[in-house]
């Protein structure tokens, strides 16, 4: 038998917004790669106070142990003992000239790990723009955004090698751009962005954005090369404790075993905290000591636990994972410490945020399918999508795509199917009888697939959801007037909205001309002739040809979960301003996303 599978904030992102001239949009709380409440701190003598950053001041990144989220979504440091005065007498700077010579150390004027020859945004991305103001904008962005593919956009120009802006420090610049990456799921960029700065030219806040991208990683072994420059600085116990991990993975246990036990007995952390740390410094070479992990008296999830545990391959209860933020699910579904199985659900919620690809999903559940537990739900559905791939009966592979799409409950489930089956889908032949078009052709976009979901332009419904979303994501563009508009009749309960937002991304994309956009606005009532700071903000950035602040700035306008939280004219300037500075494939993907979702 088959087994069945089953409004904005207005706080502190209105202050921001008010001070740098953009307007505020409603959207909830923001949030954090920590809730209110993620950690337990353990007492601790009163901590030694940091030395002061030459940098511009600004609130500091999570910690590993935060009792709570301040204003601007951005937790303190835990608190920490200071054992010993050694650490404090290293001059990391000192460290840093022996390690790496001059001619080899990397520049803060231009940071980051993707060239625009691997797909990156180019040096020039964020041109003349404020580094403060970019700072600001990155730090109040509550995630996640509306769109898929704008939040991919996204995260390819905050991982992109681009000159340093001026008004900032490289690193600090580097830290923000990998803070907003954390808080939307992406670890493994987040901590790509934290790695292209050289040891020797990490900040206060650096130091603190990785250690929150190696525990986001499940990879304290990143930490060994800042540890003993992040405990000198620092003096918190997360960084004593990372030094007496980078001890054991280092293979000096004689080193590693007394600053665990000094950590016990001067109180500066105790219970499953520690107990991870000493597992974690037992696995390098000559570990000896074996430790058990128990989770029985343990109410939350925090980021230390989180990561350690992964790391040293302890299984976290499913029950505290309730306790933590969607992105922590997409840290684990890029975690390749765990198995296939147990990445797959959150892999698809992955998906659906923009941080796994379609091509990634495929694969992960191929690997599903080769572990060969068919007792699973999880190797259901990878039965099925191969057999969606590769049936040899053409109504098999229709069938079982159409089950695939129906199964799921909730909108995002719905979505993350035709994210998986988007190359399935691709396969299908045009001229095949009873293929349901619109699903075939949203599914395809959502891999960016448009030449081969055009093949089905002349399949499509005329007024329907396929021949809409297909005339927005045109490689070759064509000219539509408001009749064209006025005919398109969109599925589902949001039928009035899609028609807006099929106007809104038709005049973005310059696909009417200016007399029938007129006329659309005014029929359609959808205010794109209306102005205010964030309309000014985009346009002046889009005019001075700045892709990687339009994206930044993007990204504030679609602050909502929700497509039908963003407003029709909202998407005709952000489509707009995307294809004035040469990403007009990702605004078209976007404007064609938006009636795929609705």
């Amino acid at each position: 038998m088959r087994i069945s599978r089953t409004s904005v904030a207005l706080g502190a992102i209105a202050a921001l917004l008010i001070g740098a001239g953009l307007p505020a949009l409603g959207q909830d709380k923001p949030e954090s790669i920590l809730p209110p409440g993620f950690g337990d701190p353990v007492a601790a003598p009163a901590p030694t106070p940091a030395p002061t950053s030459t940098t511009a001041a600004t609130p500091r990144p999570a910690s590993t142990d935060a009792a709570a989220v301040p204003e601007g979504g951005v937790p303190t440091p835990i608190a920490s003992a200071t054992p010993g005065a050694s650490p404090a007498q290293l001059d990391p700077a000192a460290l840093a000239r022996y390690d790496m010579p001059d001619y080899a150390r990397r520049s803060l004027a231009i940071v980051g790990p993707v060239g625009a020859d691997n797909g990156g945004l180019g040096p020039k991305a964020f041109g003349t723009a404020d580094g403060r103001y970019l700072e600001s904008l990155m730090r109040h962005l509550d995630v996640p955004i509306a769109s898929r593919w704008l939040s991919i956009a996204l995260r390819r120009a905050l991982v992109s090698r681009v000159d340093t802006p001026h008004g900032v420090n490289g690193a600090d610049f580097a830290a923000e751009r990998a803070w907003l990456l954390l808080r939307m799921g992406e670890s493994v960029a987040a901590r790509g962005v934290v790695q292209s700065v050289d040891s020797g030219d990490y900040t206060p806040k650096l130091y603190e954005i990785a250690m929150q991208a190696a525990l986001a990683t499940g990879d304290p072994g990143a930490l060994c090369p800042v540890a003993e420059g992040g405990a000198a600085l620092r003096r918190e116990r997360a960084w004593i404790l990372a030094r007496a991990m980078c001890a054991g993975l280092a293979g000096q246990p004689g080193k590693a075993q007394p600053m665990i036990a000094s950590a016990r007995n001067s109180g500066l952390a105790s219970g499953i905290d520690l107990l991870l740390a000493q597992k974690v410094a037992g696995t390098g070479a000559r570990g000896q000591q074996a430790v058990t992990i128990e989770w029985d008296n343990v109410d939350r999830l925090t980021a230390w636990r989180y990561g350690l545990a992964t790391a040293s391959g302890v299984e976290i209860p499913e029950a505290l994972f309730a306790t933590v933020l969607p992105n922590v699910q997409a840290f684990r579904a890029q975690s390749p410490m765990l198995t296939a199985r147990v990445r797959a659900g959150p892999a698809e919620q992955a998906a659906v945020r923009g941080v796994f690809s379609s091509a990634a999903l495929v694969d992960l559940y191929g690997a599903v399918d080769a572990e060969d537990d068919q007792s699973l739900a999880e190797s259901g559905i990878a039965r099925d999508l191969r057999t969606a791939y590769a049936a040899a009966d053409l109504q098999i592979r229709l069938d079982t795509l159409k089950q695939l799409w129906d199964e799921p409950k909730t909108p995002d489930a719905r979505f993350a199917r035709l994210i998986l089956t988007a190359r399935a889908a691709a396969r299908i032949p045009v001229d095949t009888e009873g293929a349901d078009v619109d699903r075939l052709v949203a599914s395809m976009l959502t891999a960016g697939i448009d030449r081969g979901a055009m093949r089905w332009e002349a399949k499509a419904r005329a007024g329907g959801d396929a021949w809409a979303m297909l005339a927005l994501a045109n490689p070759v563009p064509a000219s539509f007037g408001y009749s064209d508009v006025n005919r398109y009749q969109g599925s589902g309960g949001n039928s009035a909205l899609k028609k807006q937002m099929f106007f809104a991304g038709l005049a973005g994309l310059g696909r009417m001309p200016a007399s029938e956009i007129e006329r659309g606005a005014r029929s359609l009532d959808v205010a794109i002739g209306d102005r205010n700071p964030w309309t000014r903000a985009i346009a002046r950035a889009a005019e001075a040809r700045q892709p990687g602040t339009v994206l930044v700035l993007a990204g504030i306008g679609m602050q909502t979960r929700l497509w039908r939280g963003v407003p029709p004219e909202t998407l005709f300037h952000i489509v707009t301003a995307l294809r004035a500075v040469g990403l007009e494939g990702e605004a078209r993907m976007i404007a064609a996303e938006a009636l795929a979702r609705l």
